[in-house]
């Protein structure tokens, strides 16, 4: 028993939870769900695109812990792999069939999904082994994951990519830089410059939201879930810039992972597709109680 929590540990699954949100708000980007009967055969899509980032993320989160296994022995010997609960090649393994199935659960979608799932099996890679620790170009390539779980979504029809997904992409790029920029801020000693050029990206990314959203007529729609959003990612930022200590930084970093489902859920409804907001909002609960039990970064 100790050992299956041991790899449910390690995959993150609050933070899983969010990466269903954002395949779901990319689906609703898209507007697959305006142009389709509906009948069962349209929902395979979806699954599909679903286990695929389940499969993508476990296995980018399995790798950063086996690239990071010799550092957390001193700074996380908590975790799975230093603690000794998962051998480092039995998390390789591990990694290795969650892309497996994240790559191939794409493929029976279309070869847009297939490209999109193979760029994030590289951005993930990419981030854990190399950029991580670089401060500009790590924020950016974590971000860039995100954007592109959220086109992996917008994938669901058989098309060649667009000039707009690049827009769309950036909107979760700037959101997860700004999470890494403020995860990076550990004790009092450190500037609170990075804290306050998060709280502007935070700023940023609702602006366009509301901005897209307004374009489209859904801004009164949209603006019921920008709300809990911006309360969720603001109260612990403004309190760890009134007392940046360790503590209130991990706080501000682990609400801001969770607001994603409320970001996407802001997606969606940006977009008129009200059902599938409060089909993503629903996933709240569940990864806030995931959260609690355990580790989000």
């Amino acid at each position: 028993m100790k050992n299956q929590t041991a790899y449910i540990t390690i995959i993150r699954p609050a933070n899983l939870v969010t990466s269903v949100a954002d395949v779901l708000a990319g689906v609703a980007i898209s507007g697959y769900f305006l142009t389709t009967t509906f009948e069962f055969d349209d929902f395979l899509p979806i699954l599909l695109l679903c286990t695929s980032t389940l499969g993508l993320y476990s296995g980018g989160v399995i790798f950063n812990d086996v690239f990071d296994a010799e550092k957390d022995k001193i700074e996380r010997p908590g975790r799975p792999i230093p603690n000794g609960a998962i051998t480092k090649k039995d998390a390789i393994v591990f990694g290795g069939i969650c892309f497996t199935i994240g790559i191939v659960a794409a493929a029976f979608v279309n070869l847009t999904s297939l490209a999109l799932a193979m760029l994030i099996l590289v951005a993930a890679l990419t981030y854990d082994k190399w950029t991580k620790h670089l401060t500009v170009i790590g924020p950016i390539n974590m971000g860039l994951c995100r954007g592109l779980n959220l086109l992996l979504g917008v994938s669901v029809f058989s098309r060649t990519p667009e000039l707009w997904w690049l827009v769309i992409a950036l909107i979760p790029i700037v959101y997860i830089a700004s999470l890494t920029i403020i995860n990076r801020r550990k004790g009092n000693d450190l500037s609170k410059n990075s804290l306050y050029l998060a709280a502007f990206l935070y700023a940023f990314v609702i602006a366009c939201i509301l901005i897209i959203a307004s374009s489209k007529g859904f801004f009164l729609m949209t603006i019921l879930f920008v709300i809990p959003f911006y309360l969720m990612i603001f109260t612990p930022l403004f309190k760890a810039l009134d007392n940046p200590i360790g503590e209130n930084i991990h706080k501000s970093v682990k609400a801001g992972v969770i607001a994603l489902i409320l970001l996407n859920a802001a997606w969606a409804s940006a977009f008129g597709i009200w059902y599938i907001a409060l089909l993503i909002l629903l996933l709240l609960p569940l990864s806030l109680w995931l959260s609690k039990n355990f580790s989000v970064n």
